[in-house]
């Protein structure tokens, strides 16, 4: 069930990204079909097939990335402003379908889970239950500020021009490995779940 609401809430994120673009400008993602809820258009193999399930397999915080919706600048109405908002727009989304989940949640759980508590309560209460969990989980892992993340390209747009050029030309290129790093050290759980647990315990 985890690995289903990750794809479909990946696409989501994606098509996220595409539709505000789109909305601010650039069209590319559109006319390359990213304006899609259709996971078909937005899975990577890496990202979206075989970390998620290294992360199943290993009890790591169930994330991913999904292939990343092309962007051109130079047809954003406000380059810096645009690109900072069609970076914010993916997190921003599952923050959304966390919310919308736990709205739905709070009107469906049974009697049982007035605690919050994780308990299992039929597969809808599941389902919702791993729908926060997860959009939690992907909206938090996205901010952190390390390119190609979408924290990173925020921060790159956030950044003074010279700054932010300096910050993308040096960070940009080790991303992945540093990535990597901190999964593999632990450092990225330590880093990204009292911030998940703190949103969670106010959605739930």
């Amino acid at each position: 069930m985890g690995f289903v609401v990750l794809v479909g809430s990946l696409s989501v994120h994606e098509a996220a990204h595409a539709w505000t673009a789109d909305r601010l400008g650039d069209p590319t993602a559109r006319l390359l079909g990213r304006v899609s809820l259709n996971p078909a258009v937005h899975v990577d193999l890496i990202g979206t097939i075989v970390f998620p399930l290294i992360a199943m397999l290993t009890n790591l915080p169930l994330i991913g990335w999904a292939k990343p919706v092309p962007v051109n600048t130079r047809n954003l109405r406000d380059p810096r402003r645009g690109y900072v908002l069609v970076a914010a727009a993916g997190p921003a989304s599952n923050l959304a379908l966390a919310v919308l989940a736990a709205v739905i949640w709070q009107a469906v759980r049974p009697s049982a889970l007035q605690d919050a508590s994780m308990v299992s309560g039929g597969p809808l209460v599941e389902l919702l239950l791993t729908a926060i969990v997860v959009n939690v989980l992907l909206a938090v892992f996205n901010m952190i500020p390390i390119p190609p993340l979408d924290g990173g390209n925020v921060l790159g747009g956030l950044l003074p021009y010279q700054l932010a050029v300096s910050y993308d030309r040096v960070i940009r290129p080790w991303g992945f490995v540093i990535l990597y790093g901190l999964m593999l050290s632990g450092l990225l759980s330590t880093i990204m779940l009292p911030i998940a647990h703190s949103i969670l315990s106010w959605l739930l």
